[in-house]
């Protein structure tokens, strides 16, 4: 009869197994994620210095999880929900500064014209992205900034992905809304 921690060590050494990622390998998968992983984190912190602070907790996560992944966008989107997860405790500590977690995004395009007025669009689109539920801001980021796609969206937050399209008009909805409220 075979002991429940016989059992244990070899569902470890299992896990083991599955999990090939060698310093190499991490090198290039960080190298490819690290840069739009932080970005997402920054808005969604509002704070640079915070989101390297994530950035190093969610690899460390990653890695720790010692999950068999399935191909490269399975291992992105794990990271991703790893991020957002990490945002979300952030959200629900008390002590939380609110000023801190705005998930402001840069949409306007510099190019535009008048240096001036895409100023106060970004600031704008900041102060309307700040007045958003986090889920929304976590949506419109992942899909708009990141060009993620429904079903990576979907991974990213722990959702269905057949519930992506509808919670994505909402947020857009929501986020015309706020800015048609500042041009008054």
């Amino acid at each position: 009869m075979v002991s429940a921690l016989e059992r244990l060590d070899a569902g470890a050494s299992d896990a083991e197994a599955a999990f090939q990622m060698d310093e190499s390998a991490f090198r290039i998968f960080y190298d490819r994620t690290a840069r739009p992983v932080w970005a997402y984190l920054a808005r969604m912190t509002g704070d640079p210095r915070l989101a390297d602070d994530l950035l190093q907790e969610a690899y460390y996560r990653f890695l720790r999880a010692r999950v068999a992944h399935e191909n490269d966008a399975h291992q992105r989107n794990y990271l991703f929900r790893i991020a957002t997860n990490l945002v979300r405790d952030l959200r629900r500590r008390p002590h939380a500064d609110e000023t801190s977690i705005s998930g402001a995004a840069d949409a306007a395009d510099p190019r535009a014209g008048d240096v001036a007025a895409a100023a106060v669009r970004r600031v704008d689109l900041s102060r309307a992205m700040t007045r958003l539920k986090p889920r929304e801001r976590d949506l419109l980021w992942l899909a708009y900034a990141q060009g993620s796609s429904h079903d990576e969206i979907a991974a990213a937050l722990g959702l269905k992905t057949s519930s992506i399209k509808m919670l994505l008009f909402r947020a857009r909805q929501r986020l015309a809304a706020l800015l048609r409220e500042t041009d008054r």
